[in-house]
């Protein structure tokens, strides 16, 4: 059973609402109170991180009850509990983040976005992993290589894209990141990938829809694009600010 005693009112407003929502049980207590028979962690406020030294706490920050609501479900669950974040890259990667066997956050965020959300769920884990599907070579290769101070591995994501059903539509990048969570790969700190011809000109048709001119950009900014360095906006705005936005490459 997760127990939360606290009296700091930010912390339990907060650990509560993450437990309703995630449909869990619990119980509250106040701080000096004893636990209840069955207590399998507790969750309190930094005031009172030593006042159970016989049971597991998780001591949840007010600015950040999931991240402890996450903690003690794995523990009451009794898993590992080691973090894996998976990845099913591409323009909108889908990121899922588990705890042990369970789900316990998944995002769909535009590429520019998604290093930063991966960063943030892994900051305070012990010896995660994050597992990047090998589609999309392009997008995983950016991802890949601005991970920084964290285990990646390269998955092989053949297959981790489900069926989707009725009323299902949207969930298969999310549902693709769980399966690859859950697969083993090959650990990698860099994938340097040459973009072939046609990627490049899918990057310059990709310009041209975003530019309001109609006009793409040179291959040198697609080349920048496709490692990562350049969003297409930003491209754009470099190819007008060059001058060299009076053609139509293709």
């Amino acid at each position: 059973m997760i127990v939360v005693a606290t009296s700091d009112f930010e912390v339990y407003h907060g650990v509560v609402n993450e437990l309703r929502e995630r449909g869990a049980a619990f119980t509250t207590v106040e701080p000096d109170e004893p636990l209840p028979e069955g207590t399998a962690v507790v969750v309190t406020g930094a005031d009172y991180a030593e006042t159970f030294p016989n049971v597991t706490t998780v001591v949840a920050d007010p600015d950040a009850p999931r991240r402890a609501v996450d903690q003690a479900l794995t523990t009451a669950r009794g898993e590992g509990g080691r973090t894996i974040v998976g990845v099913d890259p591409g323009r909108k990667p889908g990121i899922a983040v588990l705890a042990g066997e369970m789900v316990v956050a998944a995002f769909q965020v535009p590429l520019s976005e998604a290093v930063d959300v991966v960063q943030r769920e892994v900051a305070e884990a012990a010896s995660p992993v994050v597992r990047i599907g090998d589609g999309a070579r392009l997008q995983s290769s950016t991802l890949i290589n601005d991970l920084e101070d964290v285990r990646v591995e390269l998955v092989d994501e053949t297959g981790t894209t489900p069926y989707l059903g009725t009323g299902a539509r949207g969930m298969g990048d999310v549902l693709a990141a769980v399966n690859i969570a859950r697969l083993e790969g090959d650990p990698v700190e860099r994938r340097e990938i040459e973009p072939t011809a046609g990627e490049l000109q899918m990057i310059k048709d990709r310009a041209r829809e975003h530019s309001e001119t109609n006009r793409a950009i040179d291959e040198e900014l697609a080349r920048r694009v496709a490692a990562g360095e350049l969003t297409i906006e930003e491209a754009l705005v470099r190819h007008r600010d060059d001058g060299t936005a009076g053609g139509s490459d293709s």
